[in-house]
């Protein structure tokens, strides 16, 4: 954090008319940011952890003979729920973090995710249907199944192809869209159209 002082003056002999300047002087808080992509990427991780792992109350429900209905309704919430966890990994851990984790986990696959480039309009359209497809499926999904039970085949597999392309979407999108979701979550963010200068 930078912080701006304007009572310090030019000139220490406070006789001597002087403009007043601004200083900037850091705080504790700006030696600990390189260090804060540590700790978010770490978050980050744990909360895609927290994801995966979460699935098991699945089978778990399962073994202990609990109903259909509430197993059903335990899928569902896991899976919007996953969707929302996945929204804050990508606000929490930002671009460095997206860096780092393309370069500990998906490494084979950094020809995809380019940071500094800027993709084409096909992959950009194609991304954002990855993107928005299971999400708005998500958020349709109990909707649909109230309306009309049984429209809808209730298939794990289905719902793990959606986290899939919604993972992937990052990857097609490129390492650029981390920091516009990220934004999202920035009270004092700014959007810059450089196309339009």
């Amino acid at each position: 954090m930078i912080m701006e002082s304007t009572n310090c003056y030019a000139s220490e002999d406070p006789l001597i008319p002087a403009k007043k300047v601004k200083k900037t002087m850091s705080t504790p808080q700006d030696d600990n940011a390189p260090g804060s992509a540590g700790w978010r990427f770490k978050l980050g991780i744990a909360i895609i952890c927290l994801m995966l792992g979460s699935w098991l109350m699945v089978p778990i429900a399962a073994a202990l003979d609990v109903p259909g209905s509430k197993i059903a309704a335990l899928t569902g919430v896991l899976f919007i729920s996953n969707k929302v966890l996945l929204i804050l990994v990508i606000a929490i851990m930002g671009k460095s973090g997206f860096q780092q984790l393309k370069r500990s986990m998906f490494g084979y696959v950094s020809t995809l995710a380019p940071a500094d480039v800027e993709v084409g309009p096909a992959r950009h359209r194609i991304g954002l249907v990855m993107f928005c497809l299971p999400l708005i499926s998500g958020f349709l999904e109990p909707y649909i199944d109230t309306l009309w039970p049984g429209l809808r085949p209730n298939i794990w597999q289905l719902q793990a192809l959606g986290d899939a392309m919604l993972i992937g979407s990052f990857f097609v999108l490129g390492g650029n869209f981390w920091d516009k979701v990220r934004a999202l979550f920035i009270r004092t963010a700014r959007v810059v159209n450089t196309s339009a200068v």
